[in-house]
């Protein structure tokens, strides 16, 4: 094998591609033992080979983008693999190299890094929503297992941003979208800022051109002004730390266009009223000397009150630590401070990368920016094991990111950092998936609050658990965190299931009973058949379709037992009617649901309709929605409500009352001291003198139902008293 050259010499026809390499293996050299440049040098010299011929967008031999790529890690001194990995990404998606053929010459982990970067290539996808989530969901997942994965996706993302000129406007909006979706809030999850930050620019730049031109003049116009500020609070401070006996260095930096324009955006701003374009960051040797700082710029300049953040008490959840504060600098120009030490600022710079996560704790001593990420990574591996398909895990992902933070306590003292607007419910699951499945009441600061109330900072939280509680469908529509979302449609798609499996067996015991027969009675062998024709592998997976309502138990009777159906044409309609209704109890769960049409409750006459993917409907007889189906007989079901009906049902009343004070507050207290909970309540205003009040309130039955109606119509200025 050829030495690397780390000289200007070039090789004909690879001037490009030599300079290239013999800039990476400087840069390498820097950091690596002699043979590990050589193993870069070689994976170099196998990428060439594969990518021979190939050209990017722009026209240049394609080895520059992987070359390219391993600069940039470089820059991060990562490890010899990251490299070598970085360099051959492409090589399983665009050239004929296999994984087999990588594992022999560089070994099983460059292997397994490239592969995990790789897209899915060789398969077919409905649509590119489907394609591109299942691509991230793999790479997510290898990045839960070695965070380097993920290092060289957003290390390649980084050089794609750079050289997106080539592209169409188009595509370069579509992968701008991407990157702002996903890679930048991934980037900024395990702190690397400076990758974030640029790859925020790049995007802004493509998604907003004219947008991005515009505010970079005005940021440029600005300057002038804005680094005289700044240039009179570094001499100010730097003269006063130097009083105080603390070497620091002190650096000016410059907010990136794309925050600037999301601040303006979100906060409704002009240019003018943004303060923070330049900022000061202080970095000392200890934490000691970041407090002791805190309390000098707090002497020289007046602190903007409610501005100051201590993310070294409380990191962020990436691992990121500073102080940060705001002061009125001269001529009462708010300026932003930030104090960290070097390795908080070395952190902040490369994140996780700068820790060597994937090594062992033992071989780093690893921090608890280490313990938080793991907990992130174990909490996507158990996403995507709750989760439906790479759609629904996409989903999750994207609300695990993005978020600010509330901290609350347990009720022992410790701290729990949770997304804003997060629930007790959200808690619940933070402690542990069974408190969340089993909660069913909330205490705030040791006063009860219901289960969808917003967190707070600083709030002590107690969750009450009942052991018979389980997980209900409306936490839905209110957790913001993955996990306790992932987990309420984990345990809601296995409960639906099973469920609609015992409901499936009902309905189709049912036909088979004016047949003379049980499922049991049923050859095996037309079982099978029957499984076949309709492509299940088993027995439960029919009975939950049939019971999901997507096939009529009518139609998989006359598949199993062709012989026992009488000809004629209603000889369906006689095998349905012939039963006794299916018995409705209330407590079915999710396969049974109530028409929001009629409002159905113990004692109504009903009649049943199955629904795709919803099982049965329950309708009152006479409903009008019922109507339009009435020519398809095999989606009707005789049902009535059994004896022992029992749950919480709803149902809409209207009240006629006249329109004098307080009628609204006798008639909700009425229906309060007769246990009805009221959902909603709308009032319509009919004549001036008189209105009507709609509740939706929920009942046991009608019996129930009948007592509320009677109260009210006793209460005073109540004229008229319906069902709707």
């Amino acid at each position: 094998m050829s030495e690397p050259v780390h000289s200007d010499g070039v090789d004909a026809g690879h001037e490009g591609e030599r300079f290239l390499i013999s800039d990476l293996c400087s840069l390498v050299g820097t950091y690596m033992e002699q043979d590990q440049v050589k193993d870069v040098y070689r994976a170099y010299l196998f990428g060439a080979q594969a990518h021979e011929g190939q050209l990017r967008a722009s026209g240049e031999p394609y080895i520059y983008h992987p070359i390219a790529v391993a600069r940039i890690l470089a820059q991060m001194r990562m490890d010899v693999k990251s490299i070598i990995a970085s360099i051959l990404h492409d090589v399983l998606e665009d050239t004929p190299a296999t994984r087999k053929l990588i594992s022999r010459e560089f070994g099983e982990d460059v292997a397994h890094l490239v592969d995990g970067v790789s897209k899915l290539t060789h398969i077919k996808f409905k649509n590119k929503f489907e394609q591109q989530a299942e691509n991230i969901q793999k790479v997510l997942l290898a990045m839960a297992q070695d965070i380097r994965v993920m290092l060289i996706k957003l290390a390649d993302r980084l050089h794609n941003m750079r050289t997106l000129d080539s592209l169409s406007h188009e595509k370069r909006r579509r992968i701008a979208q991407e990157t702002l979706d996903i890679y930048i809030p991934i980037a900024n999850r395990l702190g690397i800022y400076t990758m974030r930050h640029e790859l925020e620019d790049l995007a802004f730049r493509a998604m907003y051109p004219m947008r991005y031109r515009i505010l970079q003049h005005a940021v440029d116009k600005a300057a002038g002004h804005r680094k005289e500020v700044i240039k009179k609070i570094d001499t100010a401070l730097v003269v006063r730390l130097d009083e105080l006996g603390i070497s620091a260095e002190v650096i000016s930096r410059k907010k990136n266009l794309y925050s600037l324009y999301n601040k303006m955006r979100i906060k409704h701003l002009s240019f003018d009223n943004v303060f923070d374009v330049y900022a000061l960051r202080v970095v000392v040797k200890s934490v000691d000397e970041c407090y002791r700082v805190l309390g000098s710029v707090h002497n020289l300049f007046k602190p903007i009150p409610g501005r100051f953040k201590d993310y070294i008490a409380i990191p962020k959840s990436n691992g990121y630590q500073s102080l940060h504060t705001a002061l009125y600098g001269p001529h009462g120009l708010p300026m932003e401070v930030q104090i960290r030490t070097a390795d908080m600022d070395r952190f902040a710079e490369s994140g996780i990368a700068a820790h060597w996560l994937y090594k062992s704790p033992e071989e780093t001593g690893l921090s608890g920016a280490h313990a938080r990420a793991r907990d992130w990574l174990t909490g996507i591996l158990e996403m995507q094991q709750s989760a439906g398909d790479s759609l629904e895990f996409l989903e999750n992902v994207k609300v695990d990111l993005f978020h600010d933070e509330v901290y609350v306590y347990t009720p022992e003292g410790d701290i729990v950092k949770l997304p804003r607007n997060a629930t007790p419910v959200d808690f619940a699951y933070y402690v542990h998936t069974d408190i969340g499945n089993t909660c069913v009441a909330s205490k705030l600061d040791h006063s009860f609050a219901p289960l969808n109330t917003p967190l707070y900072s600083g709030q002590t939280v107690e969750i009450i658990t009942s052991p018979n509680a389980r997980p209900n469908p409306t936490w839905l529509n209110y957790v913001v965190t993955a996990k306790a979302r992932s987990n309420i449609r984990s345990y809601l798609k296995n409960l639906q299931a099973d469920e609609a499996v015992a409901q499936g067996r009902r309905l189709l015991e049912r036909c088979l009973k004016g047949l003379g027969l049980r499922l049991d009675d049923v050859p095996q062998s037309a079982i099978e058949e029957t499984l076949k024709e309709y492509g299940f592998k088993i027995i439960d997976e029919l009975l939950e379709d049939v019971g999901m309502g997507n096939r009529p138990p009518s139609l998989v009777v006359r598949r199993m037992v062709p012989e026992r159906i009488p000809y004629g044409d209603s000889a369906e309609t006689r095998e349905m009617k012939t039963q006794a209704p299916l018995a409705i109890h209330g407590t079915e769960g999710m396969v049974v649901s109530y028409g929001k049409c009629c409002h159905p409750i113990p004692g109504d006459q009903v009649i049943g309709m199955l629904s795709k993917g919803r099982g049965i409907v329950v309708h009152r007889e006479g409903c009008r929605n019922l109507d339009s189906a009435r020519s398809q007989a095999d989606k009707y079901i005789d049902v009535q409500w059994a004896g022992d009906a029992s749950g919480v049902f709803t149902c809409e009343i209207r009240l006629d009352v006249s329109n004098t004070p307080g009628v609204l507050a006798r008639t909700a207290t009425i229906l309060s001291d007769e246990g009805a909970n009221i959902q909603n309540v709308e009032l319509e205003d009919r004549d001036g003198m008189n209105m009507s009040i709609v509740y939706l309130i929920d009942v046991k039955d009608r019996v129930h139902l009948a007592s509320i109606m009677r109260r009210l119509r006793k209460a005073s200025n109540v004229l008229r008293i319906t069902r709707v």
